[in-house]
């Protein structure tokens, strides 16, 4: 069976909270959560393990975003 992919900004709107809501239930700033979103920093595995029992999406299934690289 192939897993499906989920990225932490899915994975919130999937929690059914806003960022800030999703970042209290977490533990960390809203920053911290947008940051997340936009590949800007990733979560530590404590964190990881709320996102996922915030989302129902199993950490394995979690992926990170990453910011847009442009090519000249």
């Amino acid at each position: 069976m192939e897993k499906t992919e989920v990225t932490l900004k899915a994975a919130r709107i999937n929690s059914g909270l806003d960022q800030k809501e999703f970042a209290k239930f977490i533990g960390v700033s809203n920053l911290t959560v947008s940051n997340w979103e936009l590949g800007k920093s990733e979560p530590n595995l404590t964190q990881l393990k709320k996102i996922s029992e915030a989302s129902g999406i199993p950490i394995d299934n979690l992926v990170m975003s990453r910011p847009k690289v442009q090519l000249s």
